[in-house]
């Protein structure tokens, strides 16, 4: 993978963004000063900001965290390398990377680590020794709100919406949780059988498989898990028609702005039990936390604090 250099916008750019090596030993000199952000489209809504610049006074850090919302900058994907140059430029310590940014980046990083590289997903890149290294924390973080949200319930026959780059992270979680079965599905049929082929090859204890009638499909399984944009604040809806949820279902959403999304006002109306997307929000931010600073944040303090954020008008 090489990483695609961008030349400055014009020959007058400030001094920070002179040369990436006087952006690297300026971090550098401060050890104690962090400066990362967060790429996504429509992510003015993200508590992630207010996760980490909380979590990182508490460490003693002088740590700020920026949004770079496509958009609000009337950007798209494409933007991406020059995005990337231009951070490493003025000096960041990481960026998180969310929808719909999380494959297209991959292309334009120097190392990935072993998880982003068997998912095909990055959601955290750290800039170090002038290197561009991607890793993913979404799949560990929803494995750790899972465990604490729906310990004891059922993986025996699971249905997943959504294969993308979050969908990837989170299958692969259901599936390093001992799912017995996996059947996904997507707009895209086609992705979804491309993803259903690449982790049955990882985990061949288990059925993965692309579905064809989604009805057939939940009327079967114990557990649903929702990993598509539907239900965010911008796109509000449910991913699916309601009536084909059922009362033996849980059902596990990634979405957390609202963190009660229709899908899970729906199912908890049937009596399921659900989670909401808030729990992985809450530990991908302190795993890549542990990535950006090299230290271990509290994450029950983050958790604490996250609840807080929820409250607030």
């Amino acid at each position: 993978m090489n990483k695609q250099a961008n030349p400055p916008a014009n020959n007058q750019a400030s001094p920070t963004m002179n040369t990436k090596a006087n952006a690297q030993a300026s971090s550098q000199a401060t050890p104690h000063s962090y400066l990362c952000g967060l790429i996504g489209a429509g992510i003015g809504g993200s508590l992630t900001p207010a996760m980490h610049e909380e979590e990182g006074s508490k460490l003693g850090l002088h740590y700020v965290y920026r949004r770079i919302d496509l958009e609000a900058l009337q950007l798209d994907v494409a933007a991406l390398p020059e995005l990337l140059s231009a951070a490493e430029r003025m000096g960041f310590n990481g960026l998180n990377i969310t929808y719909p940014c999380k494959q297209a980046v991959i292309p334009l990083l120097d190392e990935l680590s072993d998880d982003a590289r068997a998912l095909g997903a990055v959601n955290t890149v750290l800039f170090k020794d002038g290197k561009r290294i991607g890793h993913n924390t979404d799949w560990s973080g929803f494995a750790r709100a899972f465990q604490r949200g729906l310990p004891d319930v059922s993986l025996e026959r699971v249905v997943q919406l959504g294969a993308g780059g979050a969908g990837a992270a989170v299958a692969h979680a259901a599936l390093t949780m001992g799912a017995k079965s996996l059947t996904l599905f997507d707009v895209d049929a086609t992705r979804a059988a491309a993803l259903a082929d690449e982790l049955q090859k990882r985990f061949p204890g288990s059925q993965v498989r692309a579905g064809d009638s989604l009805a057939d499909s939940l009327a079967a399984a114990n557990g649903l898990i929702h990993c598509t944009p539907t239900g965010m604040a911008k796109l509000p809806g449910m991913p699916l028609p309601a009536e084909l949820l059922h009362r033996d279902l849980w059902v596990a959403d990634i979405v957390y702005f609202p963190i009660r999304t229709a899908l899970l006002q729906a199912a908890e109306a049937l009596g399921c039990r659900t989670l909401s997307g808030g729990g992985m929000a809450v530990y991908q931010a302190v795993d890549a936390m542990r990535i950006f600073t090299g230290l271990e944040p509290d994450a029950e303090r983050v958790y604490i604090h996250f609840q807080s954020l929820l409250q607030r008008p």
